[in-house]
């Protein structure tokens, strides 16, 4: 039995390094993605890449529905630097697949919070596209910002502390 259980802990640690060396890590352009037709894309139904992550300083939110406040604090944090359009832009995708609630209800909600804020990017992953090909917390909310190049500059998984919205405010001054 002491075997097994060895046997069951290595492949589980195996497992798990695996999959932590193939997140997005720090410095790194993420694998392109694409968001479109049964996948997802973009409020309108227009396809999104995360080739478009490039020429300004992009802060993504990945949001499962159901943690839709958990960043609020770094939302707002943002909106009040009033970063110029021209140089930072927001996208939200939302998880959808992460949420019991209907598609046309958090499509909605959705087109509610373009109204707040009208110069983020709103897009849907019908199907964890993100989560798998970059590794992004799954049922979470999540804070990514690249550099103009695309290469990733911050991200967190989960609930940002007030000292890392500090952080992710003085990036998107550093790389601007």
């Amino acid at each position: 039995m002491k075997h097994v259980m060895k046997g069951l802990i290595f492949v589980l640690a195996f497992f798990l390094i695996n999959q932590a060396a193939l997140a997005v890590e720090l410095g790194e352009i993420p694998p392109k993605v694409e968001l479109k037709e049964k996948l997802g894309g973009r409020l309108d139904g227009k396809p999104w890449s995360s080739e478009e992550l490039r020429g300004k300083v992009y802060v993504l939110f990945y949001v499962d529905p159901d943690e839709k406040d958990t960043n609020n604090d770094a939302s707002e944090a943002l909106d009040r630097e009033k970063f110029s359009s021209d140089q930072v832009q927001s996208v939200g995708i939302i998880n959808m697949a992460a949420s019991w609630l209907p598609n046309f209800a958090i499509s909605s909600a959705l087109k509610d919070k373009q109204k707040r804020y009208p110069t983020t990017i709103y897009v849907r992953d019908y199907k964890k596209v993100l989560v798998n090909a970059w590794k992004i917390a799954d049922d979470s909310s999540n804070v990514l910002a690249f550099d103009k190049n695309g290469k990733l500059i911050f991200r967190k998984d989960g609930k940002l502390t007030a000292e890392e919205i500090q952080t992710l405010i003085k990036l998107i001054r550093n790389h601007l």
